[in-house]
């Protein structure tokens, strides 16, 4: 594993890569609402990455090993998607809850985050689901200081997680980022506390729990890239790009419509 430590000059453009992903979020919300296509909340976003902050959308094009080319600028995820849900035709409709991905690249560095929309007259299941998930990512986010580890994180989560009856994916997990869309380490959201990498200043990675109301069990769908839960039970996540500092975390993907810490 090669963990890239950041310096100040990339510490100071991840920041502006982190506030910017933030900002297309703070953008869309108030055009997230039923009757909407996903792909209609994709052209908007792409052209206010291209046309307003001359950002690139880091996802289209995108081709990781084993996989056709994203097509997409974002990506949204309904309902039991648990997330690389890729835009279309589909409207959003009452009762629906979205994650929508943005990464952007600026300046040669990424910035990386995720929010949950309710659409409407939402489910008091779903509503909670996606309430317990944003805390899931708070409780993991508090984890971060020099000296502690990656299994902090991913305890913390998990307990928080299946505390209140919910199951966390495991095929996908947090990364470090920087120059590169995906760098080590690996941050899983599950573990066992003191085990795994030693966090050190400098270190940048997302924490994005993806946590399903039913079982664990995910599935790929056709299309190489959306994945579903296995039961079709309701998923969540949430993501934010957190710098290890000299004394705790400092989260870079904030803005000024970013929700605030919730305790």
């Amino acid at each position: 594993m090669s963990i890239i430590i950041k310096n100040a000059d990339d510490i100071a453009k991840m920041r502006v890569a982190g506030r910017l992903a933030s900002e297309v979020l703070d953008y869309i919300t108030p055009f997230v609402q039923v009757g909407v296509t996903t792909g209609e909340l994709d052209r908007l976003c792409h052209e206010y990455m291209t046309n307003v902050q001359g950002t690139i959308p880091a996802p289209l094009n995108y081709t990781p090993p084993g996989h056709t080319p994203y097509p997409k600028s974002i990506c949204t995820s309904i309902n039991h998607q648990v997330c690389h849900g890729i835009p279309g035709d589909r409207a959003l409709k009452n009762g629906d809850v979205v994650n929508l991905d943005i990464t952007v690249i600026k300046d040669g560095y990424h910035g990386d985050t995720s929010r949950m929309f309710e659409l409407g007259e939402v489910s008091i299941q779903a509503k909670r689901l996606c309430k317990v998930t944003f805390e899931s990512m708070w409780l993991g986010i508090e984890q971060v200081a020099p000296g502690k580890t990656l299994g902090d994180i991913g305890h913390a989560i998990q307990k928080f997680a299946e505390g209140n009856g919910y199951s966390i994916v495991r095929e996908f997990c947090g990364h470090g980022i920087g120059q590169q869309f995906h760098e080590d380490p690996q941050v899983v959201h599950y573990g066992r506390p003191g085990t795994g990498v030693k966090l050190q200043p400098g270190m940048i990675f997302t924490i994005e729990p993806m946590i399903n109301a039913g079982k664990a069990g995910i599935r790929m769908m056709g299309d190489g890239w959306t994945v579903v839960t296995k039961d079709h039970s309701l998923s969540a996540q949430w993501e934010h790009t957190v710098l290890v500092t000299d004394t705790g975390y400092e989260v870079l993907t904030v803005s000024e419509g970013a929700p605030p810490k919730p305790f």
